[in-house]
């Protein structure tokens, strides 16, 4: 059994991973940015990570008690996305100690989700008031819901990436990210660079929630363009860095457009979290 310090641990240090990532567009060490700064991430990381990793917690509870503690640490909403995708996984390690891969256990906590959960999680994201919300003609988050949360996560599904993955059992991250994340890691030796590959292939491959809530799809082609071109950099070079001015140009041009791809950032904490979780399941198997 992975301990609640453990997870903890791992937790954070992926939401640092991602911080030291330079992605262009979203805040990191390198650039802030939509007057966020990589200090109020730090502080969310460390602020939800005990109540995310409290195993006395259900799933709902994990989310509603991260969202309300990063609340009081930062007083904006830096990391919901982060904290949707990353509870299932941390709720889920505990079904891996009777030989449950990650992946298997992800999707037992996926297909027994409750009404609570649903009713802590709704309260979680109107406590969190993420940008460009609006509302919703079906199981709207302003009112109490009458489904699971795995059925109001399929019901946004169609305009949301991160609910998507409540419904295909993270396809996007286990078929799609963490062999980007290796592919890098083996190349260059480097979890922060490697994290940079999984956004921007992320970004090539998928329009980001969060500018098209804010814009429609009026960006998405641009910015995956962008993307792309990023992507085929870093697959040319022995050293990333050489990528610098490339990812300064970038996130020079996307933040003038006010554009934040954060959802695929979200992503890329939940592709780390997940590669460090394997990591740690894999060692304790043997």
């Amino acid at each position: 059994m992975i301990s609640p310090q453990r997870l903890s641990e791992l937790y954070r240090q992926a939401c640092e991973v991602e911080l030291q990532a330079f992605k262009p567009g979203n805040v990191s060490v390198y650039a802030d940015g939509h007057d966020m700064t990589v200090a109020d991430f730090r502080i969310s990381a460390e602020a939800s990570a005990a109540p995310l990793c409290n195993p006395d917690y259900s799933l709902g509870e994990k989310i509603y008690y991260a969202v309300k503690a990063t609340r009081e640490a930062v007083s904006c909403n830096t990391n919901l996305g982060i904290i949707l995708l990353c509870a299932p996984l941390i709720h889920g390690v505990r079904y891996t100690d009777s030989g449950l891969t990650l992946r298997q256990a992800l999707n037992r906590v996926l297909t027994t989700t409750t009404l609570k959960d649903a009713e802590w999680v709704f309260k979680a994201i109107t406590l969190a008031s993420p940008g460009g919300l609006g509302s919703s003609d079906e199981q709207d988050v302003a009112e109490k819901p009458s489904v699971n949360l795995a059925e109001a996560m399929r019901l946004a599904s169609a305009k949301d990436r991160i609910a998507l993955q409540y419904v295909t059992d993270y396809q996007d991250i286990f078929d799609f990210s963490v062999l980007i994340y290796y592919n890098a890691v083996s190349k260059w030796g480097n979890q922060d660079w490697a994290a940079v590959s999984v956004y921007a292939g992320l970004l090539c491959q998928f329009p980001d929630s969060h500018i098209e809530r804010k814009y429609g799809d009026r960006f998405s082609e641009l910015v995956a363009g962008k993307m792309s071109q990023l992507s085929d950099e870093l697959s040319k070079i022995e050293n990333p860095e050489h990528a610098l001015p490339l990812l300064y140009s970038l996130d020079q041009e996307l933040k003038s457009k006010g554009l934040n791809p954060g959802t695929m950032a979200d992503m890329t904490v939940a592709t780390v979290l997940t590669v460090f979780l394997e990591d740690v399941i894999n060692k304790s198997s043997y």
